[in-house]
């Protein structure tokens, strides 16, 4: 039996991802956020991503006019170039809706709403790269929106949470530097967009050998340890000037 892909399914499939780290995360949170504020910001990852499209239409296509080579395979620069512009919206969607709401009161909201605009923000891409897939699909394989949507979920859904939380670390360290916060946020972007950069290119290249998890999912525990070692020390130094004030 064929298999109908109606437009609201792909759009539910495509959050799913999203919405399934967002919710194992949120259980784990011991001091949740408003809900409200959430929702907020997740939606507010979803609406801000087209500014991304734009960023990188104009900025690649620029490149590419003075260099046929630019958007090539083998070329870093645009994979960083890519990878920042998409980390510095999922900043923006943060900084346009919480930084300077009553509610973000405690360093470590940082890490939080970062990773939350990020699966926002994650979840429109997933919804944009299964339609694309849906024009793809033959008769003899009607089932590749699943094996898509299961690829996007441990890789590139898990990489946008992860890799903006590390920027909301820094971030998160404003609170404590607020006269190098600009210094701060810029260097946490730029972290995030190694890692982000590095995962693009290990996917384009694991792809050829047909072999990704392989490469991928070291990277991505690796991005994991990373950030609950520096949620940890972020709660730390909180408890640490709490009890000192």
């Amino acid at each position: 039996m064929a298999i109908i892909y109606s437009p609201p399914l792909l759009v539910l499939l495509g959050l799913t991802p999203s919405l399934f780290w967002l919710f194992l995360y949120l259980r784990k949170d011991l001091h949740p956020e408003p809900r409200s504020l959430i929702i907020k910001v997740f939606f507010m990852g979803i609406v801000i991503a087209p500014l991304a499209v734009i960023f990188q239409w104009l900025t690649l296509g620029t490149g590419k006019f003075f260099n046929p080579d630019f958007q090539s395979s083998e070329s870093i620069l645009f994979f960083l170039i890519a990878a920042f512009i998409e980390e510095v919206v999922k900043y923006l969607a943060v900084r346009f809706t919480v930084l300077n709401n009553a509610d973000f009161d405690e360093p470590v909201d940082a890490m939080i709403y970062m990773i939350i605009a990020a699966l926002g923000f994650a979840g429109i891409e997933n919804i944009l790269v299964l339609f694309k897939t849906l024009g793809d699909i033959t008769t003899e394989n009607p089932y590749i929106i699943f094996q898509v949507l299961g690829l996007r979920f441990v890789g590139a859904t898990l990489l946008h949470a992860l890799s903006s939380a590390i920027a909301g670390y820094f971030l998160a360290m404003s609170w404590f530097y607020s006269h190098h916060s600009k210094k701060l946020v810029t260097f946490g972007i730029l972290i995030a967009t190694l890692f982000h950069t590095t995962f693009n290119i290990i996917i384009l290249k694991s792809a050829l050998n047909q072999d990704i998890s392989f490469y991928l999912m070291p990277l991505l525990i690796f991005m994991a340890i990373l950030i609950s070692i520096l949620f940890n020390r972020l709660k730390k130094r909180r408890l640490v000037n709490t009890i000192e004030y």
